[in-house]
């Protein structure tokens, strides 16, 4: 008699003590904001931030830096379509069945185009099948005022460049009373709006610091913490000189606001949010 041994597989996993999500393979992806990347691991987060937090996998190699265009609308082919591709080449290749996305800024955005269009393209289901979690850094959920000075082309536009660019879909995109029609029309996860599929959770940066004598404006370089002091002058008290706190916090939840769990209590400017800076690598870390 044939003994069919494929059956007894299940009863042999269990009798030892082990389920099927034993063979989960977790994953993180890290997707940037703003721009144009080729190159995001060195550029954009620099190696000690990505290889910091990819230690708190299972399989520190399940890992992939996402590096599109996105200078672009967030439902544009180079940005979501970009990110939709690089996403399912690693969750196919690395056998992916339980995703984590960390986001910054912009990419946050890109992130929710695809969490609340599923029928847009087709790669999108299988995406969202395995994203269980987004850890969105000072997403821009609510715009800012300064993509709207930029439009403008008042005299923020050119102290803005560095920042933002210069006009581009993107920057458009990011105007407030565009992202309000966004938020009402098209993503989820905001008040009033369907949930989004899986949890989605932010970082909030609520101050910035550019005193020449203390060593902590330093950290992401301190040339951008001051251009960030500027700037914060036309949001409200509490931003990250990009960003009004009220934008980072609108969709999903609050994980946590800077000060309350940053070492020695320091704020995280928008640049430092992505920035190797008062252990947040290592929280994350915890976190997945």
């Amino acid at each position: 008699m044939k003994i069919k041994t494929l059956s007894l597989v299940p009863a042999l996993m269990l009798a030892a003590g082990i389920s099927h999500s034993a063979f989960a393979a977790q994953g993180v992806a890290f997707v940037h904001g703003t721009g144009q990347q080729s190159d995001a691991y060195n550029d954009y987060w620099t190696g000690s931030f990505v290889d910091t937090v990819r230690q708190g996998l299972p399989n520190s190699s399940n890992y992939t830096v996402i590096n599109c265009d996105f200078d672009q609308y967030m439902w544009a082919d180079a940005a979501s379509g970009c990110l939709a591709g690089q996403l399912t080449t690693f969750i196919n290749n690395k056998n992916i069945t339980d995703l984590t996305l960390i986001t910054h800024s912009n990419g946050g955005n890109v992130v929710r185009w695809i969490l609340s269009n599923p029928t847009w393209d087709s790669r999108y289901p299988n995406i969202i099948s395995k994203v269980t979690r987004t850890i969105a850094l000072a997403p821009s959920s609510g715009g800012t005022p300064l993509a709207d000075a930029v439009i403008a082309g008042n005299s923020f536009e050119q102290s803005l460049g560095w920042l933002l660019g210069y006009g581009s879909d993107a920057v458009k995109q990011q105007q407030v009373s565009w992202m309000e029609s966004y938020n009402a029309q098209w993503l989820y996860g905001t008040p009033n709006r369907p949930n989004l599929p899986s949890r989605f959770e932010t970082v909030v940066g609520s101050d910035v610091e550019s005193a020449v004598w203390d060593s902590d404006s330093y950290c992401g370089g301190y040339q951008n913490q001051v251009g960030l002091e500027v700037t914060q002058n036309w949001l409200d008290s509490c931003s990250d000189g990009f960003l009004n706190c009220s934008s980072q916090s609108l969709a999903g939840v609050v994980w946590f606001t800077d000060k309350s769990r940053t070492q020695g209590g320091e704020p995280l400017s928008h640049q430092q949010s992505r920035r190797n800076c008062f252990g947040l690598p290592n929280m994350l870390k915890n976190r997945i």
